[in-house]
């Protein structure tokens, strides 16, 4: 197998920079080539995927510094995989060396790194269709200065019984008045909108672990999956991890 990693070395997707070029106007943008499908007019994609790269290598010499070639790992997926989630990348994605292109069907594997985190519980809001007691739980951590800040909401990977389950545990921690230090954003370009109308906040005492891809540029939590609650962590010590930060 060939792996190839994506994402950038700080985290952020092809998306993320692009949207950031769009909306601020600064930056520049630099375009990954990974495969040839058509050279001179002739078509390639029945040739083995390590055939077409090296096609591609060849036309990207003298190239400008915006077109780069994207290079593979051949063998030793684990160790490659491991190296790209010690750098903070999303994942890696692995190909056949001797595949040729199929445009109808994946012949790839996609592995993410996904990372994994306590939360403090600041609230929960309220379900929707035939869903059971919560709709996602409203998540924060705290700065060093003691400020409480919103991180996002995950709702997926709870049980019936587990919604439940927390939904009566939050019950007695209920308050009116919203704990954290700035209101959370309406909405995200991940996920739709929150409706703050819909929000139960609750005493911030309550601590869970997440699963998650990646911290978007906005500071929110992205693809995040519930894995339980912890116990054994007191909520005013959850932190934000950084990369680099101490375990």
């Amino acid at each position: 197998m060939a792996n190839s990693a994506v994402c950038f070395p700080d985290g952020r997707t092809a998306f993320n920079l692009i949207q950031n070029a769009s909306d601020t106007g600064r930056g520049s943008l630099v375009f990954f080539l990974f495969d040839l499908l058509f050279i001179d007019s002739e078509d390639i994609t029945t040739l083995p995927l390590i055939d077409r790269k090296a096609r591609l290598a060849m036309l990207l010499t003298g190239a400008p510094s915006s077109l780069v070639y994207n290079d593979h790992q051949i063998g030793q997926g684990p160790a490659f995989h491991r190296l790209a989630c010690e750098r903070g990348l999303e994942g890696i994605v692995s190909k056949r060396v001797n595949g040729r292109y199929e445009p109808d069907r994946r012949s790839w594997l996609k592995t993410k790194c996904r990372n994994r985190e306590e939360f403090v519980v600041v609230g929960w809001s309220d379900p929707e269709g035939s869903r059971h007691r919560i709709g996602s739980l409203l998540l924060g951590y705290y700065t060093p200065d003691g400020k409480l800040i919103y991180a996002g909401r995950v709702g997926t990977g709870m049980s019936v019984a587990e919604l439940g389950r927390v939904w009566y545990r939050l019950q007695p921690l209920s308050i009116e008045k919203m704990p954290l230090s700035e209101p959370p954003p309406r909405g995200s370009r991940f996920g739709g909108p929150l409706q703050l109308s819909q929000v139960h906040w609750v005493r911030p005492a309550m601590v869970v672990e997440v699963s998650f891809v990646e911290w978007t540029p906005d500071g929110l939590l992205r693809h995040v999956v519930y894995l339980g609650e912890r116990g054994d962590q007191p909520a005013a010590d959850v932190r934000r991890h950084r990369p680099g930060d101490q375990t």
